[in-house]
């Protein structure tokens, strides 16, 4: 049984798990503390599955000790999220959430372009550094080939907004006559994305290997000041060009 074979409602289109709203049981006029308590309940289940399925892995968390860390029951936890793999895809959707929320939480559209990116890469470092359950999330989702992201109706739309930060940024940039070339949000976000989770999904195997502490603050600082020099010396050169000096960028 693949997994999403249990997620089918029977017409080929996948179950919708009941996540982070309410129930339509819950929904009814009148009922807003049953509703509130729903949303508790969710939020509850959804902080504890993400320590699980991060700590253990897809395969390795078991609903019941989940339900055991909750007060709920398995029961309820299959009539929220349909099954363990309507579960998991919930705490993916959440987690992607959670991280888009914090990068508009920085306001980047009020700061000037160049600051912008300096601020976003710190960030992704930041963030990554302070919730590494979301890297392990991502690596068990990738064993599966992405496929909850793929049966999910909101995964898509939960990542968009950091596309459209970048997105005006950029333009921005384009309009001051920072930006030379004609770079893509999708690539820069990826690029941030991919060095910021190397450094978590892959400090003990380089710590093992060649002796560098990534986890170290000094080491963070520097590959953050790389990345970043990187980033802006490459979105001021024009493609035909060899790149700048970061440094006359900060003059102009």
């Amino acid at each position: 049984m693949t997994a999403h074979a249990r997620l089918g409602t029977g017409t080929g289109e996948p179950a919708q798990p009941r996540v982070w709203g309410m129930s339509a049981k819950s929904a009814v006029p009148g009922a807003s503390r049953q509703r509130r308590d729903a949303a508790k309940t969710q939020a509850e289940l959804l902080a504890v599955a993400t320590e699980e399925f991060a700590r253990v892995g897809f395969f390795g968390a078991r609903v019941d000790e989940i339900a055991a860390r909750t007060a709920t029951t398995k029961r309820m936890i299959y009539y929220y999220f349909t099954d363990k793999e309507g579960l998991f895809t919930a705490v993916l959707e959440k987690a992607y959430a959670d991280i888009r929320a914090m990068e508009q939480a920085l306001d980047l559209g009020h700061m000037a372009p160049i600051e912008g990116l300096r601020v976003l890469i710190r960030h992704t470092f930041d963030y990554h550094e302070a919730h590494p359950e979301l890297a392990r999330l991502v690596a068990a989702e990738n064993a599966f080939g992405a496929s909850h992201l793929q049966h999910s109706s909101r995964a898509a739309g939960v990542n968009l907004p950091i596309i459209t930060l970048l997105d005006d940024l950029l333009e921005r940039g384009r309009a001051q006559g920072f930006v030379r070339r004609p770079a893509s949000a999708l690539d820069l976000h990826l690029l941030m994305t991919s060095v910021a989770l190397f450094r978590t999904t892959n400090a003990a195997t380089i710590a093992a290997t060649f002796g560098v502490d990534m986890r170290a603050p000094a080491y963070k600082q520097r590959i953050v000041a790389l990345l970043t020099d990187m980033v802006l010396s490459w979105l001021a050169t024009p493609a035909d060009e060899p790149a700048l000096e970061v440094g006359a960028l900060a003059a102009d």
